[in-house]
């Protein structure tokens, strides 16, 4: 079963910066990685609804959302199978529990080992890590 859990969080002021990384495990050769449409950074602070973040898409294409656009850099390691999320110039504003997410497409894929593997369209979610910044 595939399993995201994401690490980096913790409390900082106003103006520094935080590392976040999500690491996936439990891929095999039927659900397979040839399958991630895209992988993403969402976060919901207290009281609001979640909100997306960044992605980073299977071709490299990245986005954000326009809050962060300047301070935050996501990135990937396919060789550890990790996300990442450079966070630079935090506000107060940022605070908020950060989620990984994969987002697997529907239909046949091509994995490495020159196979076809049936996908299964299924969105993974990480259980979070808390992001605070004070001021």
């Amino acid at each position: 079963q595939v399993r995201l859990v994401e690490s980096g969080g913790g409390s900082v002021q106003a103006g520094g910066s935080l590392r976040l990384s999500c690491a996936a495990s439990g891929y095999t050769t039927f659900v397979s990685t040839a399958c991630i449409d895209g992988m993403s950074w969402y976060r919901q602070a207290p009281g609001k609804e979640r909100e997306f973040v960044s992605a980073i898409d299977s071709s490299g294409r990245t986005t954000y959302v326009d809050s962060v656009k300047g301070r935050f850099i996501i990135s990937q390691d396919n060789a550890k199978n990790t996300l990442y999320l450079q966070m630079n110039s935090l506000k107060p504003d940022d605070t908020a529990k950060y989620y990984c997410n994969h987002r697997l497409t529907t239909g046949l894929r091509l994995r490495d080992d020159g196979k076809l593997v049936s996908c299964n369209g299924v969105d993974y979610w990480g259980k979070g890590t808390l992001v605070t910044i004070s001021s």
